[in-house]
């Protein structure tokens, strides 16, 4: 026996030499992002007289949940990886209450849980404007929520979410106005989710280098390095959809007049330097390639510096340039 469990501990030691040294596949590295959510409140499905839904204006008590009994919980998005956003989160659940011994009005199951969850976030910047939106499904004993996709900025995301810091969220009856719902109030929430994108943003590169440019479409180069203040030009991929149209990413070729602005917010940064965006179009004429024009941040140390690009908080690989 005790020869086995060598052979076993030198073949998985082995195993483990291989994969780390390019043998079997990478393991993507998520995107994390942190929503923050106010004025959250359950509203209870404690009514069927549809006479009665959100027709009183002031502050209800809902009565105790039941099995089959739907809630629509709803919440203000305030903050994505603390930044100020908008937005909204809503979710229908089917409050099915599964237990291992259940009593009276309860599921019998396999585990002790709470029911099946739909949710879907609909994200905004602070002007208002949509981003994307992300669809998720849960329900015990599931330690979180599975991120199934999205529109927009997210599309073909998948992942997963939970719970970092919770406070109570206040239950109310279905009969609550829901236009009331901030003046009323309700509890908090921060989510922590881990994110796998389908496509993430990248500076194009060519046998040549990035696709960096000064003034004139000069390259950027080592003999003709970035400067501080000056305003570079950078051929990107995958900043997702653009306006008006928001069409998903790839369906249609960019127009020249009037340019179509990428509708995600967009981060560009040096050496870990936030640069100031002039501007994010969709190349005339291309599917897929975006044109951003950035301000080369002050401060910078001479040599190589680090670009990278997020869009809508996805972050994309690096790049080295030069700068003086």
């Amino acid at each position: 026996m005790k020869s086995l469990w060598r052979t076993l501990l030198t073949m998985s030691a082995a195993f483990v030499a291989a994969t780390t040294s390019g043998f079997g596949q990478a393991i993507e590295e998520p995107v994390v992002l942190i929503i923050d959510l106010e004025n959250a409140v359950i509203y209870r499905g404690d009514v069927t007289d549809a006479a009665r839904l959100a027709r009183d204006p002031g502050p209800t008590t809902a009565l105790a949940a039941r099995a089959f009994q739907y809630t629509h919980n709803v919440a203000d998005i305030v903050a994505v990886n603390g930044r100020p956003a908008k937005g909204l989160f809503c979710n229908r659940t089917a409050a099915l209450s599964p237990r291992l011994n259940p009593q009276p009005g309860q599921m019998v199951a396999d585990y002790d849980g709470d029911g099946s969850i739909l949710c879907i976030w609909q994200i905004l910047g602070t002007d208002g404007k949509w981003i994307g939106t992300l669809a998720d499904t849960g329900g015990s004993p599931m330690p979180g929520h599975a991120v199934t996709g999205g529109q927009g900025a997210f599309l073909g995301v998948i992942g997963e979410h939970r719970p970092l810091e919770m406070t109570a969220w206040r239950v109310a009856s279905v009969t609550e106005d829901p236009a009331n719902r901030r003046l009323h109030g309700g509890g908090k929430a921060r989510l922590l989710f881990h994110l796998y994108p389908r496509h993430r943003p990248s500076v194009d590169v060519s046998a040549g280098g990035p696709a960096v440019f000064h003034a004139e479409f000069v390259s950027v180069s080592a003999a003709n390095p970035a400067r501080a203040g000056e305003v570079l030009t950078v051929a990107v991929r995958n900043l997702g959809p653009t306006r008006p149209s928001l069409l998903p990413l790839g369906s249609h070729p960019f127009n020249a007049d009037p340019p179509e602005e990428v509708n995600s917010p967009l981060e560009v940064t040096m050496n870990g330097k936030e640069a100031d965006v002039i501007n994010k179009i969709g190349w005339p004429g291309t599917t897929d390639l975006y044109r951003v024009d950035f301000r080369v941040p002050e401060g910078l140390a001479p040599g190589m510096a680090t670009l990278r690009l997020a869009a809508a908080w996805i972050p994309g690989p690096e790049v080295k340039i030069p700068v003086r």
